[in-house]
């Protein structure tokens, strides 16, 4: 009981003492200099410069294409042909509902007169009541059919303008997906293309650091290609499902302000900003539990001493953050910290991760 009561005591144990006084070897420990870990970006994400609005344009009508006028980076403006199917079938339905309406306009002109004519004779009694209703009621069917046949003939020519895949508005052709000659459906893509001018930046993110990610978050963002390009970023969008095959979360960042250098598919690095690397990160393994205190050991002269620290989250799988009891610069045992005592003299041997 003595020899634990002397044990728990601390930086003040008379047995540390007697044991310091006998001779032996230093005990090497693994050291680190706190903030060491934040001398260069601690995550950068590669990515892929991509439209914010990038869509697939579809024909409203199947049939046949018979022209391509736009290749993969193309620049369009709103109602450009981009592509053109045959026609030819909408067109003869066009022909058919063009002269039903003429017929029907007709019929309607010939009960319109009938009606006009006959009212005069009600009007002098020549005729009763019910001749009249008949006559009134051809005429109404007559009107109905001219709007039937109306209706009929707009949507047949609707038909024929859908023959023409126009671009709505401007932008860059990213692909084209059909060929003259070939037979498309309605509404199957044939062209992707990136709306207007905004870009932003796609990056994939291991499911270990998606706890750190959050919509809003400055990023810096550069470029392979455009060496002394720095843009500011911004995530915007961070899927909360992970991909089924390489288990990461697509983010968007975008870019605030871009050059006009930047073009779509450009290779990116995204870097988090000073703020998210300002962290102080120690590995997990320099904290010691004593009762319900997490302290480290600080080295100072060979020598190290207990601090009690504020911990924060953990970072990854091995680090955890320090929000109170340290200062960037100080160097603390990061392996072997259940084998010290206060006061003890060490061997440092850097830790490199």
């Amino acid at each position: 009981m003595l020899l634990f009561q002397l044990f728990v005591a601390g930086c003040n144990n008379p047995l540390k003492e007697t044991i310091a006084s006998v001779p032996a070897s230093l005990p090497i420990v693994k050291a680190m200099t706190v903030g060491s870990l934040l001398d260069k970006p601690s995550h950068v994400y590669s990515g892929e410069v991509i439209g914010r609005f990038e869509i697939g344009l579809a024909f409203r009508v199947p049939g046949k294409v018979i022209a391509r006028r736009v290749d993969a980076g193309s620049v369009v403006k709103a109602g450009d042909i981009l592509m053109q199917v045959d026609p030819s079938n909408i067109r003869q339905a066009v022909d058919a509902s063009r002269a039903q309406l003429a017929a029907a306009q007709s019929q309607f002109t010939l009960a319109e007169d009938q009606l006009r004519r006959f009212k005069a004779l009600y009007e002098q009694d020549f005729m009763s009541k019910a001749e009249l209703d008949r006559y009134q009621n051809a005429h109404d069917s007559a009107l109905s059919l001219v709007k039937q046949a109306r209706a009929q003939h707009t949507q047949a020519s609707n038909q024929l303008s859908y023959c023409n895949l126009k671009a709505d508005a401007p932008g860059v052709v990213l692909d084209v997906r059909a060929e003259a000659g070939q037979v498309v459906g309605a509404g199957q893509p044939v062209v992707i293309m990136a709306k207007g001018g905004q870009k932003e930046v796609a990056i994939d993110i291991p499911e270990n650091r998606i706890a750190f990610f959050a919509r809003g978050a400055r990023f810096k963002v550069t470029f392979w290609a455009l060496e002394d390009v720095e843009v500011q970023g911004q995530a915007r969008v961070i899927s909360p499902v992970a991909d089924p095959v390489t288990r990461t979360y697509r983010a968007i960042i975008s870019l605030i302000s871009p050059p006009p250098g930047i073009r779509l598919g450009m290779t990116a690095s995204v870097i988090q900003d000073e703020a998210v690397r300002g962290r102080l990160l120690i590995p997990i393994s320099a904290v010691y539990q004593t009762a319900e205190n997490p302290t480290v050991w600080v080295i100072k002269e060979d020598r190290v001493t207990q601090r009690q620290v504020v911990l924060g989250d953990i970072d990854g799988t091995d680090r955890i953050e320090v929000k109170q009891g340290l200062e960037p610069g100080e160097k603390i045992v990061t392996a072997g910290v259940h084998k010290l005592f206060c006061g003890d003299k060490i061997r440092v041997k850097e830790d490199v991760r």
